[in-house]
């Protein structure tokens, strides 16, 4: 295995996550069920990519998955707010 293959996949984790935090702050305040639902998929594909990702970790990465799963819990507890 290359040694960029779990940097580049940490990145894409990380890219996902920043992705789906802007469209969860966009759909949050526009309230557009459209925006809400693409925010929703953003939010879950970036859970997707996470769970890969954590599932190929070494202990160098402990703090990274831990960051980013706050931030993908945060992300999930606004939208569910906001589709209250």
């Amino acid at each position: 295995m290359i040694m960029s293959e779990p940097y580049n996949e940490l990145k894409q984790v990380e890219m996902a996550i920043k992705s789906a935090q802007r469209m969860v702050g966009q759909a949050t305040m526009s309230m557009d069920p459209d925006q809400l639902q693409a925010a929703t998929d953003a939010v879950n594909q970036a859970k997707e990519q996470y769970k890969k990702a954590a599932s190929h970790q070494t202990g160098v990465d402990a703090a990274f998955f831990e960051f980013s799963e706050e931030l993908l819990e945060k992300a999930d507890t606004q939208l569910n707010e906001a589709k209250k």
